[in-house]
């Protein structure tokens, strides 16, 4: 059997590594290996350092995830210090991350995920007007002319004839995988391009809020950002309405362009609603809480376990629990005081580096010793058995239709029905891919509801962002820990924190990535990335597009798994990525 390897596998990150081992009479993956080829040393970096301080370190583990590390940090401090927020500090915070969301899953689909399945060159031969009219048939975006879509082709031409595709670079075109029509890939190339410039204007809502994007700007009690209708400086009604636009913008664009282009571009690719699960089980943390962290009754994404597809049970997740969650080391270039085949949970957490792997560049892991930079993160159920997870859109939508949330309930069967597929197609490839798009959809409105009472708050007098009651140390504990979670648009995600002496003493990261994309355990037990991969055919091995599409519909970000300064925080290893 040949060893197959795609390396770098991922558009934005280019440190992923997947090995996939053949069966070459059938083209087919019998074992798949995901590694991330770089280490992370933020946790060392933040040890001694004043907690109030974490989240401007801890924000950095990730430029495109930009602002979810700052929020987990502050959220552990304030759950170890009990520290409450204000509740506009708390909607703000929603509003924040709602669009960190949809700008995230947009950017993904168009600009990471699609091209994985449009044909960028087909499109040259497209009928713009035959594209127009596909178009105005699955939505009224105002924009689908046949002029518009001659422009469009017009740029790509130009881009093709001058031997410069640029940002299209790369691709396996004319691959016997493609499937969809000339018109169909124009439509979606067009769609690319406009939400490069889209995504501008929904990153401001971070700079209205936190100062900046990306790493918007926190603070541990609340949010750094004063509310004053009457000021220049302040959060006034002019910004507010700038932020309404926005989130006007932002739904526009979601139901205009990105769900109906899913749902066109998915009808064409049936075939993979039976294709890349994996696991089968699926976790959340929570997050988006109406009233504040403590009230897991008031969040829009609740939390919980889905075990081996069966949504009729919800397990609790409990992150203090030390026998819930731990991260293992077997198949990790890492070093346990307690050995490699024992399990750490993060508050008694290790970094300790130990390359074992051979000298980069790689030509092959050596995947029965250690092959990773990533841990590997299980969860125990009630009886003992460790098992790894699925984190992310999925396992969102899943939770939330299988708790009967309304909205989501709708959204999945009109999609079922639309492309006429059984609930089964959930848990897959395409179904991963499609349920960010419905997500995308359920946090968008969300955000209208979640400013109206910021502005209801506002106008009865309440202007408050800030709590100052647990600010200065000498009101802190000698010893506390807390963990700040939330799900971040790849999955979920907690920070873990011990705190002595008003300095932290320990800390930990478990990332969404580390779930998704973590090498196998002390059991074997294989990763989300490595499961998935399992049984695809790949039509032709030279050009493995079948990998890159269920690997990309994880939306892998491994930035977040792996970066490496000194103390100092200089960097210490830089990669090209050409």
């Amino acid at each position: 059997m040949a060893r197959l390897v795609v390396d770098p596998i991922t558009r934005i990150e280019g440190h992923l590594r997947i090995e996939a081992q053949m069966d070459e009479a059938n083209k087919t993956i019998q074992t798949a290996y995901s590694s991330g080829t770089m280490v992370r040393g933020i946790e060392i970096i933040l040890r001694g350092r004043d907690p109030r301080d974490a989240w401007a370190f801890a924000q950095r583990i990730c430029g495109v995830c930009t602002l979810v590390h700052g929020m987990a940090s502050i959220r552990s401090v304030e759950n170890a210090l009990n520290y409450p927020i204000p509740p506009n500090a708390q909607l703000i915070r929603n509003l924040m991350i709602a669009a960190q969301y949809v700008h995230d899953h947009v950017m993904h689909f168009y600009h990471l995920h699609a091209l994985d399945w449009v044909d960028v060159v087909s499109a040259l031969k497209a009928d713009p007007k035959a594209t127009s009219d596909l178009a105005q048939s699955i939505s009224n975006y105002p924009k689908s002319s046949p002029g518009y879509f001659t422009d469009m082709q017009k740029k790509l031409k130009n881009f093709v004839e001058a031997g410069q595709l640029g940002i299209f670079a790369q691709g396996y075109w004319g691959h016997p995988a493609y499937k969809l029509p000339p018109e169909a890939n124009l439509m979606a190339v067009s769609h690319y391009l406009e939400a490069l410039s889209w995504q501008r204007e929904a990153a401001k809502i971070h700079a209205i809020f936190g100062g900046k994007n990306p790493h918007p700007n926190f603070l541990v009690g609340g949010v750094p950002c004063a509310i004053d209708f009457n000021s220049d400086s302040a959060l006034n009604e002019k910004r507010f309405a700038q932020v309404q636009e926005i989130i006007n913008l932002m739904r526009d664009f979601v139901d205009q362009v990105y769900v109906p282009d899913t749902l066109a571009i998915a009808g064409f690719y049936k075939d993979w609603a039976s294709q890349g699960e994996g696991l089968g089980n699926f976790l959340t943390y929570g997050d988006f809480p109406e009233k504040d962290m403590n009230d897991l009754s008031s969040m829009l994404i609740p939390s919980g376990v889905i075990l081996n597809r069966d949504l009729s049970t919800i397990y609790p997740v409990d992150l203090n629990a030390p026998e819930q969650i731990q991260e293992y080391v077997a198949h990790s270039w890492y070093d346990y005081s307690v050995g490699k085949d024992k399990g750490l949970h993060p508050y008694t957490g290790e970094t300790t580096f130990n390359y074992t792997g051979p000298t980069p560049p790689y030509k092959q892991l050596e995947v029965e010793k250690e092959y990773s930079w990533l841990k590997s993160p299980r969860w125990t159920s009630p009886d003992g058995k460790n098992h790894a997870m699925e984190v992310g859109p999925l396992a969102r939508v899943l939770m939330l239709y299988a708790k009967g949330h309304a909205q989501t309930k709708e959204l999945v069967d009109m999609t079922l029905n639309k492309l006429g597929v059984p609930v089964a197609a959930l848990f897959s490839t395409l179904g991963r891919t499609a349920a960010r798009t419905l997500e995308t959809k359920i946090i968008g409105d969300q955000m209208q509801r979640w400013y109206d009472s910021l502005i209801a708050n506002i106008k009865a007098g309440d202007t408050k962002t800030f709590n100052q009651t647990r600010w200065e140390p000498s009101t802190w504990p000698a010893q506390a820990k807390g963990v700040g979670y939330m799900e971040a648009p790849r999955g979920a995600l907690a920070h873990w924190i011990v705190i002595e002496n008003g300095q932290i003493a320990n800390y930990q990261a478990v990332v969404p990535s580390t779930w998704n994309a973590g090498p196998r355990d002390v059991e074997g037990l294989p990763g989300a990335y490595e499961a998935a991969l399992q049984g695809h055919t790949l039509e032709v091995p030279e050009q493995p597009i079948e990998i890159l599409r269920t690997i990309h519909s994880f939306d892998p970000c491994i930035a977040c798994a792996v970066h490496l300064t000194d103390v100092t925080g200089e960097e210490v290893l830089k990669v090209k990525v050409c």
